[in-house]
């Protein structure tokens, strides 16, 4: 029985049997957590899976997460080929496939899912401030994504100093214990000491403060003539300021102390490898002149459980009194015997724990630990070993390679604090050799990276020349100068962007191919920062080349969809996220869907790029990637702006301008200037926006690519507030960019503009001349606002039939884009011909009642993708994917898949 934890284990019991979802408990030290965890594990009527976290294993990738499935790995079998690779690889149980770490998740998710088919299922993870890196975010990715299926995850995670460990689980539901009442702590008492007198445990409440690991053990302490209430004064007095965990595990380590040396040597030996199993800690043991026997004394105390799967300690702070009741001999002669009975993982661990002088062997084997880690997908796990081997290392040169490597994979693990504590572990090292120019473009890309992370891009740009400067690695210094120049543009506005990207474009090399695509694109970053209306863009789809590195990739793939046809906009974009879909690299894929995100939006597939942002944002979120964050959260802001939604429009620009602001970086924070400019245009606030705008020309997101799309908003509503005259520079620079493109979309937008400025006897046909060119490269936002404003033009001209046919196809296009509010002047307009419409509340698109979530599942259905395929494609479970189905069916008006065919997807 758990004394007064009723409410906790109401909230708990609620979770285990509606069987979905997550929960983290919190609390110190003591307080309760696993008992909670046990008595939900006692009363479950489901399959229970379950995990401690170590802190001696915390730099073990994917230990953690090999342990809870340990009992169900036969059913990896069951997960498709992809998710079963990475998922066998990253336990060390498959060949050497490189697994994203967020891949491992997916696949954790879904074979939880396949048990769950069994029936429910529960996983219980103690002790997750100690979880590895890589088995935490597994364990985070799936339980984040727990909607619909019997699955129930209960965390449990100590509260305390930087000594503990972090569990941070953003967007899970937690529970927090406090201290139990004085009611509660009494009966906990008197069960555990009733022979005590009532005075002693009044004291022995006081002390405790309500923690139910010191009203149990404390009693323990006392000594016989305290036991029967002498006066003696209680060695861990009330008065002390000394935290009561920390008497209990002073406590742990005087019982432990008594024990006779063999008993000591066996529990040092457990709590230095915990999940080694019986046979290690047998033939480890022995070496220390003990045997498994020796551990009885321990276990008749109470301390250790053992069984066949090795030895389970009490709690935790008995494994940490072990510790410090073994001086450093014992601990050194444990890695000694250990090292040589432990798996190759460990060996090198303890190995190293043993060399206390610089040793090129040790190094050597924790580098290939490393390495062997890199290829599990475990970065926390690969920054550890490299760390290690560079305090190993009697090289310099090797060791400011293996630190800058540390660092890398801190970052990449998103360990931004470590990492640069590593970076200045390097520097220190690099005072003292002289480096290659690899070894110095390494650590300059590394460094550029924290710059950037720390609100510093134009720093990281030049950090990124050096390097470029230093090495002769023609992919390495394409690398380096594609990032300069993309990091160069996307700061805010500074005074010494201009000079940082000539120089930039000054150090690119010569060439073909990359070295071209890498020119062109500093080129025309240096020449938008100028403040040309036509810059150069690259032309061309970019090929899958695995030499060219992915930022240039990427920024190849983003500047391309400037210079391309509507047509062919999506091509590129949806060729990369597919490529990061197919090899796992989930990692890379909110980048992906940033620039898929923009194609989509400027090729006016509204709904499809609402789908985008959506999972890109839950994904950018998880991953730990708050420059793509807040970037997709500006164009979710814009595409709200459109739709009519003010105040989402708003929450969302508030956060991209935020996250922006902080680091000093434009892009976000444009795309949320942008969508509050189109919010005022779409809702008639004409003068607002052209202040908006007149201001954001002069402020830190002036240089974005995105306000030269504003430029015909702008000229709309200069000429609807009748100061047609405030736009004709604009028309200026947006007929110099439409016609140096030579494409009809751009071209089209020119055409409309000037009809706006136009007199009647020209408007006419300049609108013609529009529908023209938005026939020949169809962008469905674009062509209806022209359609919009022309239809306006006709009825002020008395051409009502003329008006409506366009005002028709407006209102349409726009009900189809989920566009509210330009849907409902296209209404008004019609109106005001004439025409008597019915009700419009629900006219829109029936595909706008659906969620983001519920519309990308609905669509690949519609494509004759399985639940399995669907979930596979948006990181859900196929019984998600089949929920979603389930509440979009009746909304769409539909029974089956097969009926999905008759409405418009597209």
């Amino acid at each position: 029985m758990l004394h007064g934890r009723q409410a906790e284990q109401s909230v708990i019991a609620e979770l285990v049997e509606g069987r979905c979802g997550a929960l983290v408990v919190r609390g110190e030290a003591g307080i309760g957590k696993s008992a909670l965890l046990e008595c939900s594990a006692a009363g479950a009527r489901a399959q229970v899976l379950r995990v401690s976290g170590v802190e001696s294993e915390a730099d073990l990738p994917f230990a953690a997460l090999h342990l809870l499935l340990r009992p169900v790995l036969e059913h990896v079998e069951a997960l498709p080929r992809q998710q079963a690779e990475a998922l066998r690889g990253a336990l060390g149980l498959g060949g050497a496939t490189r697994g994203d770490r967020f891949l491992v998740g997916l696949a954790t998710l879904n074979l939880l899912v396949e048990l769950s088919a069994a029936g429910p299922v529960l996983c219980l993870v103690d002790d997750a401030q100690w979880l590895d890196g890589e088995s935490a975010d597994a364990l985070l990715f799936a339980a984040r994504r727990l909607h619909a299926e019997p699955v129930a995850v209960l965390f449990a995670a100590r509260d305390g100093d930087v000594r503990d460990g972090d569990f941070p689980a953003r967007g899970l539901p937690e529970l927090r214990l406090r201290e139990l009442d004085a009611e509660a702590a009494g009966n906990l008492l008197a069960e555990r000491a009733a022979d005590l007198p009532p005075t002693v445990r009044d004291q022995l409440m006081a002390e405790a403060g309500g923690n139910p690991l010191a009203l149990i053990e404390l009693p323990r302490m006392l000594i016989p003539e305290q036991r029967k209430g002498a006066m003696a004064p209680l060695t861990f007095f009330a008065g002390t300021a000394q935290p009561v965990t920390d008497r209990v595990l002073m406590g742990f380590r005087d019982r432990v102390s008594a024990f006779p040396a063999a008993t000591r040597s066996c529990l040092l030996v457990a709590a230095l490898d915990h999940h080694g199993g019986l046979e290690v800690l047998a033939r480890a043991v022995s070496r220390l002149g003990a045997s498994l026997v020796d551990f009885a004394e321990a276990e008749r105390a109470g301390l250790v459980r053992v069984g066949p799967d090795g030895v389970a300690f009490h709690h935790p702070l008995v494994r940490t009194a072990v510790l410090l009741a073994c001086d450093i001999g014992d601990r050194m002669a444990a890695h000694q015997a250990l090292a040589e009975t432990a798996d190759d993982d460990r060996r090198a661990w303890h190995r190293a724990a043993l060399t206390l002088q610089p040793d090129e062997e040790v190094a050597g084997e924790l580098e290939n630990l490393a390495l062997l880690a890199l290829r599990r997908g475990g970065q926390t796990a690969v920054s550890a070993a490299y760390a290690r081997a560079a305090e190993l290392s009697p090289d310099p040169g090797r060791a400011v390679r293996r630190w800058t490597a540390a660092a890398q994979a801190a970052i990449e693990a998103g360990l931004w604090q470590r990492a640069g504590e590593l970076v200045t572990r390097a520097r220190q090292r690099a005072e003292t050799v002289t480096l290659t120019g690899s070894a110095q473009a390494e650590l300059a890309y590394v460094r550029a990276k924290l710059e950037v992370e720390a609100g510093r891009p134009l720093d990281g740009v030049r950090l990124l020349h050096d390097g470029a400067e230093a090495t002769d690695d023609l992919p390495s210094k394409l690398s380096l100068l594609a990032m300069a120049g993309y990091y160069t543009w996307a700061s805010a506005s500074h005074p010494d962007q201009l000079t940082l990207a000539r120089r930039t474009e000054e150090l690119c090399p010569d060439g073909e191919g990359p070295v071209e695509a890498v020119r062109t694109v500093n080129h025309s970053f240096r020449r938008v920062l100028e403040g040309d209306a036509t810059p150069t863009l690259l032309s061309g789809r970019p090929e899958r080349d695995d030499h060219i590195p992915y930022e240039l990739r990427c920024l190849q793939v983003f500047q391309g969809i400037v210079g391309k046809d509507i047509a062919g906009m999506l091509d590129a974009p949806t060729a990369l996220v597919e490529e990061c879909r197919v090899e796992g690299r989930l990692g890379r894929l909110p980048q992906a869907m940033v620039i898929l995100a923009i194609a989509e939006v400027l090729g006016g597939r509204h709904p499809s790029a609402r789908a985008t942002v959506a999972t890109g944002l839950a994904l950018a979120s998880d991953v730990g990637q708050p420059m793509w964050r807040g970037y997709l959260a500006g164009i979710h802001a814009w595409l709200s702006a459109v739709a009519g939604a003010q105040e989402e429009c708003e929450a969302m620009a508030e956060q991209a301008i935020r996250d922006a602001d902080h680091r000093r970086w434009m892009p976000g924070a444009g795309w949320g200037e942008c969508a509050r400019a189109i919010l005022d245009l779409g809702l008639g606030r004409y003068e607002a926006m052209l202040d908006r705008v007149d201001r954001a020309m002069s402020g830190p997101t002036s240089h974005a690519f995105l306000w030269r799309y504003s430029w015909p908003d702008y000229i709309e509503a200069a000429v609807r507030v009748g100061k047609p005259r405030r736009a004709q520079d604009l028309l200026h620079s947006l007929a110099a960019s439409a016609e140096a493109a030579g494409r009809t979309a751009p071209l089209a937008l020119l055409q409309r503009a000037r009809a706006l400025l136009s007199p009647d006897s020209a408007a006419g046909a300049l609108y013609e001349r529009a529908l023209d060119l938005h026939a020949q490269d169809r962008q469905p936002f674009d062509e209806a606002r022209t359609r919009l404003v022309y239809g306006e033009w006709l009825r002020r001209n008395r051409r009502r039939a003329e008006a409506r046919t366009q005002l028709q196809a407006a209102m349409e296009a726009f009900d189809q884009l989920g566009a509210t509010p330009w849907a409902a002047r296209a209404a008004t307009e019609m109106r005001a011909t004439g025409l008597s419409l019915p009700d419009r509340s629900q006219a829109a698109d029936p595909l706008a009642v659906l969620t983001s979530q519920e519309l990308q599942v609905v669509r690949l259905a519609a494509t004759g993708a399985s639940n399995r395929e669907i979930g596979a494609r948006l990181f859900l479970s196929p019984r998600t994917v089949a929920s979603h189905l389930y509440k979009a069916f009746p909304k769409l008006g539909v029974a089956s898949r097969a009926e999905l065919a008759r409405l418009e997807l597209a």
